[in-house]
């Protein structure tokens, strides 16, 4: 590693995510999937470097700053987190767009921005909404198509069966009533949360119905999603939850790309009319709104179009090193 590796830090609903900005080689590729696939073969070092402890911590997330796919977009990301390479992430999505207007990396100007981000998934159409003093208040994204995969799923754990949906949101999530597991969705429960998950994934991991339709690429089961119904409150639907993913992580944030997962289940059940909004809170009470607002298809199979809304706030900056004669050379995980 020849040099420094700067870094912007945000926060996305109490997620992190860390903007690599200086310091990564030009990723090889014509697309966005393309350009991740040559950073885990590549640029790893960069990834386990700004991800361990003592620099970063199991729960770390980021992104790498790469072209998109075509003239058409604005700017495309490589996401990361402490094991590897997701799919989609709604979260840092907001965090990206918030930090290229905010840092001036886009020009532009007036109160409604338009940005269009190539991720692993596909593009995203996003939003937006600035301040007069340049501040970004808030960010909306229109993800990728989002359906139901599989529906009541039984799933053997430990201490009994729980019936699991499935739903795509440009990551495949599983969801559970957390009440089927005997715990509501509280920070004291996390860590009983991570080992269903663990089981959850065990199970379903690679099966059928976490098989993209269309690229192999974006297969595999990536995130538990353990939910409960709140009072409705005059603000619409109104659900708390917990998203465990990768191996072991948890999401402080409501979880963007897991939000449109939710959507689809919830437009199929009719448990969220058309128009309405989905308010969805992380089980650090912070809060993403998110909205069916059309219908297409995948490979055949019907899906919904979501739009997902948050906000991401600058947390620090720092050019990371590691020095030739450090023992712990590019960190270490304790969990």
């Amino acid at each position: 590693m020849e040099g420094p590796v700067e870094v912007v830090d945000y926060h996305t609903a109490g997620e992190p995510f860390r903007i690599v900005v200086g310091g990564a080689p030009v990723f090889e590729g014509s697309t966005v999937l393309a350009r991740r696939s040559y950073a885990a073969e590549y640029a790893d070092h960069i990834r386990r470097l700004i991800v361990n402890e003592p620099r970063g911590h199991a729960d770390m997330y980021g992104g790498f700053v790469v072209p998109p796919n075509d003239p058409d977009a604005d700017l495309g990301v490589v996401f990361f987190h402490k094991d590897g390479y997701s799919t989609a992430c709604g979260h840092g999505t907001i965090a990206l767009v918030t930090w290229a207007i905010e840092s001036g990396y886009l020009s532009g100007e007036g109160s409604h921005r338009r940005v269009v981000v190539d991720v692993p998934s596909g593009r995203l159409e996003t939003e937006a909404t600035v301040n007069e003093s340049g501040s970004v208040e808030t960010v909306s994204f229109v993800n990728v198509p989002s359906y139901v995969s599989g529906w009541q799923i039984p799933v053997q754990l430990s201490d009994g069966v729980v019936g699991v949906d499935l739903a795509y949101g440009g990551a495949f999530y599983a969801s559970i009533d957390a009440s089927d597991v005997g715990l509501d969705v509280r920070p004291e429960h996390v860590h009983h949360f991570v080992a269903v998950a663990r089981e959850v994934k065990g199970v379903l991991g690679r099966m059928s119905s976490v098989r993209h339709p269309v690229d192999d690429r974006l297969s595999g089961l990536y995130g538990t999603i353990f939910f409960e119904a709140l009072d409705h409150s005059g603000r619409g639907l109104r659900q708390r939850n917990i998203t465990v993913f990768a191996e072991g992580e948890i999401d402080r944030s409501p979880c963007g790309s897991g939000t449109s997962a939710r959507l689809a289940i919830l437009d199929a059940t009719a448990e969220l009319a058309r128009g309405e909004a989905l308010v969805h809170e992380s089980v650090i009470g912070t809060e993403f709104t998110g909205r069916v607002i059309g219908d297409t298809e995948v490979a055949g199979v019907h899906a919904v179009v979501t739009k997902v809304r948050g906000s991401a706030y600058k947390t620090g900056e720092a050019a990371f090193v590691l020095d030739p004669d450090d023992p712990l050379g590019l960190g270490f995980q304790l969990r």
